[in-house]
């Protein structure tokens, strides 16, 4: 095998080696890749995020994972189903999740692991 050859594999061989990172989240339900949000507030007494929906996105289509690191604690959503319905106009919902649903004690400082949607 010539040289330019062995370089074209390992290059190609190389893209393969990556992968979505899978969490973990509550119920030992797995997540793929992190839900893309519309938004997120933290409130006094939960968590709201905005996802895309197309009329029935719920609270029980998503998994969430924390993970506690000395003070820190990061928080992670993934979707376990996808919205069912077929509405033609794409929209957004608002989900709330309490501090106590997650875990986490109110004021804690927590990092969002999932991408935040442009515009």
């Amino acid at each position: 095998m010539n040289r330019r050859v062995f370089v074209l594999a390992a290059l190609a061989l190389g893209g393969c080696a990556t992968a979505p990172r899978t969490v973990v989240g509550a119920g030992g339900a797995a997540l793929a890749e992190l839900e893309t949000l519309q938004g997120a507030r933290a409130g006094r007494e939960a968590l709201t995020i905005r996802v895309a929906s197309r009329g029935c996105t719920g609270k029980a289509d998503f998994a969430f994972h924390v993970e506690r690191k000395g003070g820190a604690v990061t928080l992670a959503f993934g979707r376990r189903r996808l919205d069912p319905c077929r509405s033609l106009a794409g929209g957004t919902t608002e989900l709330s999740f309490t501090w106590a649903e997650l875990g986490v004690p109110p004021g804690a400082r927590v990092v969002l692991l999932n991408p935040l949607a442009g515009g």
